[in-house]
């Protein structure tokens, strides 16, 4: 457990270069209740490896495809028991968690938003990020997904100060649009998180190199904490949390089934990187004829 004023004496420094990370890929059930039993699994985890930070999976309080059952159970941030255990466990070690993201009723709707939060040390959420790109597909087998029939989506990038510097929010079909990274890194943020519950084919063929990708183009570390295996409401998911450094090399990579992982940061990486590639600040306007 991390003393207060080792937590304290970070804060106010601002300088920490070094950052181990928990990173729990999980197999997310269709009860807020089960949820909060695997969560329990991965503070254990994070306390055993005397991490800094916890980060968790997309929709890590519930995976729930039906609206039926999912409806009752989607609350406010402040209700959500998920997140309380959350606050809790960050409160009680010292470590801070990155959430993920979790399923939340939005404040003026009974809709649902898709929200990632960051808790501190102290238990308290100094920041929250709604997901902007929602996933809506039509494929020519006739399946049909839309997150946009559940969600509402956001409207705004999110970056965060903490003791190891500026982080990023991002969650999952997030990864497809690399002007929110490029905007995130140029707000400072070195380190981007994108907590995720990609589909098998589309991880088989894409996660790796989008996430890749993304590193190497703004200089950062992601962290992807990823939903794996078969779900209680019948979705299979990719797994393969990944830790990436500025230059685009893989620190660690999960398997197909629920794990924790530890990672050691050098979070100085980044300037460097920066430094030797300046491409954010090369970027330019232009027009199209």
């Amino acid at each position: 457990m991390k003393s207060s004023s080792d937590v304290n004496k970070a804060v106010n420094d601002n300088t920490g270069s070094s950052l181990r990370i928990c990173m729990a890929q999980m197999c997310s059930r269709g009860t807020i209740t089960g949820n909060v039993e695997l969560a329990h699994k991965a503070f254990d985890a994070a306390l055993s490896a005397n991490v800094d930070m916890l980060c968790f999976p997309e929709v890590s309080n519930l995976m729930q495809d039906d609206l039926v059952l999912a409806l009752p159970q989607v609350v406010s941030v402040e209700e959500d028991r998920f997140v309380r255990a959350c606050k809790v466990f960050a409160l009680q070690s010292g470590i801070w968690v990155q959430s993920g993201s979790q399923v939340i009723k939005a404040e003026n709707s009974n809709r649902f938003v898709n929200r990632s939060l960051m808790i501190n040390g102290s238990g308290e959420i100094v920041s929250a990020y709604d997901k902007i790109h929602l996933f809506d597909i039509d494929l020519p087998n006739g399946t049909r997904v839309r997150e946009s029939d559940k969600f509402d989506a956001g409207t705004k990038a999110v970056s965060v100060d903490t003791p190891w510097g500026r982080m990023g929010h991002a969650i999952c079909y997030d990864l497809r649009f690399p002007h929110l990274f490029n905007a995130l890194a140029n707000a400072g943020a070195r380190v981007l998180f994108i907590p995720a519950a990609f589909t098998v084919p589309t991880g088989k063929a894409h996660w790796e190199i989008l996430l890749r990708a993304r590193a190497i183009e703004t200089g950062s570390f992601v962290i992807a904490a990823a939903q794996c295996g078969l779900h209680e409401d019948g979705r299979r998911t990719w797994g393969h949390s990944m830790a990436i450094d500025p230059w685009g090399k893989i620190l660690a990579q999960g398997s197909s089934g629920p794990e924790n992982i530890i990672i050691d940061l050098d979070l100085s990486k980044s300037a460097k990187t920066r430094a030797n590639i300046p491409a954010l600040k090369h970027a330019r306007e232009f027009t199209q004829d």
